[in-house]
This record gives C-alpha cells, sequence and structure tokens, in this order.
C-alpha cells in the first residue's frame, strides 16, 4: 500500500473502485452495509438467501448511481458461496474485500436444553459460514496479485461470556481464531483479515426475539456504556474502514464496536 494510494482514498470514496462481496445483505448490518459500501464507491455483490429483498436492494442501488449486484444463496453451502464468488469476477473483473457478515443465533438456553439441531445449525451459519466463504474469496485475491482485506462479523459473545446462548458463543469464538490464524498465513501475500466484535445491533432477529421475551430488550442494553443499542449502520461503518485502504496497517484484529461492553469487560 502505497502513500498515494492512502491519500488518494481520502479524496475519494472511502472504497472507491473496489469490488466488495457481502453476505447477509437482506436485511440489519449486511443491508446497512451494501449501501454504504456502494456510496463509498464500491461495486456491491450481495448474497443472502432471500432472493426478493436482495434484488429489490441491488435495484435501489442501481437506481442511485451505484453499482450492484444480487446473487442469492446459503453461506453453508460451498457451491453457492463459489457461485457468488464467480458472479463476483465474471462481472466485475474482481473480488477486493468482503464483508462476511452471514449469522444466526437463537435465543439464551441453557447448554442441556439446547437441541443438536439448535447448535448444527448456530454452527454451520455461523462458522461453516465464514469458512466457505475465505475458502472461496482467498484464492481470486490470491491470484488478483493485488492482496485484498476480509472482514467477518464475531460478537462480544466471543470474547465473553455475554448470557448468550452457548453454541453462539462457541461459534463467535471460533470466527476470531480463524480471523487471526488466516491474518497470520495470508498477510505477507497483501491480504488482511480483520473481524468486528460487535455489541448487540437493532436488527430483525432482535426485534423478533425481544417481542417474544420483553426482558431480554433491557438485558441487551444493560451492559453498554452508552446505554442503547447499534445502529446497522454503526457496523457497517466500521467494516467500510477496515476494508478500506485507510487501515492498510490492521490485520488480525478483533475490533470491539460495542458501546463500551469490552471497557468494562473483565478478561477471559
Amino acid at each position: 500500500m502505497t502513500e498515494q494510494t492512502i491519500t488518494q482514498g481520502r479524496h475519494e470514496g472511502l472504497l472507491a473502485g473496489q469490488v466488495a462481496m457481502i453476505t447477509g445483505a437482506s436485511s440489519g448490518i449486511g443491508e446497512a452495509a451494501a449501501r454504504l459500501f456502494a456510496q463509498e464507491g464500491a461495486a456491491v455483490v450481495l448474497m443472502a438467501r432471500r432472493g426478493d429483498r436482495l434484488r429489490a436492494l441491488a435495484s435501489e442501488i442501481t437506481g442511485a448511481g451505484g453499482h450492484a449486484l444480487a446473487v442469492p444463496g446459503d453461506v453453508t453451502q460451498s457451491g453457492d458461496v463459489r457461485r457468488v464468488v464467480e458472479a463476483t469476477v465474471d462481472r466485475f473483473g474482481s473480488l477486493d474485500c468482503a464483508f462476511n457478515n452471514a449469522g444466526y443465533a437463537t435465543v439464551e438456553a441453557s447448554l442441556h436444553e439446547t437441541d443438536d439441531e439448535v447448535y448444527d445449525r448456530t454452527m454451520d451459519v455461523n462458522v461453516r459460514g465464514v469458512w466457505n466463504c475465505m475458502k472461496h474469496q482467498l484464492p481470486v485475491m490470491l491470484a488478483s496479485g493485488k492482496g485484498g482485506s476480509i472482514v467477518n462479523t464475531s460478537s462480544t459473545a466471543g470474547r465473553y461470556a455475554t448470557g448468550a446462548s452457548v453454541p453462539y458463543v462457541a461459534a463467535k469464538h471460533a470466527i476470531l481464531g480463524i480471523t487471526r490464524a488466516s491474518a497470520a498465513e495470508y498477510g505477507d501475500k497483501g491480504i488482511r483479515v480483520n473481524a468486528l466484535v460487535v455489541g448487540t445491533t437493532r436488527s430483525e432477529m432482535i426485534d423478533g426475539a425481544v417481542r417474544q421475551f420483553p426482558h431480554l430488550e433491557q438485558a441487551f442494553i444493560a451492559p453498554q456504556i452508552q446505554k442503547r443499542m447499534a445502529a446497522p449502520r454503526e457496523i457497517a461503518e466500521a467494516a467500510a474502514w477496515l476494508c478500506s485502504p485507510r487501515a492498510s496497517f490492521v490485520t488480525g484484529v478483533a475490533m470491539p464496536v460495542d458501546g463500551g461492553i469490552s471497557a468494562q469487560a473483565k478478561a477471559g
């Protein structure tokens, strides 16, 4: 990364000229990231299972003058991810950065009361999903010779015992392990890999949990120094920065975007 490249990034969009793949893009953080990355100059390729919502979002972005491609798929299926990466290269010629954000969680439950199916689904989406994405994204970035940037979505549950379900805590810890190990493995090849340690964020999933269990609203807010949940855009801003040239010397980081939870939590 040259000083000239870094300087140019300050005068154009944060992600000007880049091609970005975003998973979990049909709602919440992923949807906010799709809009933001496009506003910052990236061509965005959107992946999620809900094709109708993806296509509507891509149409919105292109209607505003951006570049977007919707490719529905399931991150737990390696073939789906490969198809999205191939479509990215076919349409835009490269893959410069990726925000592997798709996730799955259930409401709190004791380990002995958690069904095996819940464990399997939680690990499949959160861990295998990131694995599948990186497995197909990395070869394209390596082949380009330009390097790249990958951001994976973890959680405060990946750092601390937050009261979330045990499978979710385990999955989000695993994402940090994958991030650190791959950052070390690919750093000398120009590929940066980082993770966001996300605090509770307003989303369909969180709103649904609160409707089902109203006491969770206060439980989610109480640990925050700012005493509120994040807006999806606030998380997307951090992902955009990590993907951008401005974060050129940042890799292997578990970056808290958590409203201050990490400032108060005891180290584990």
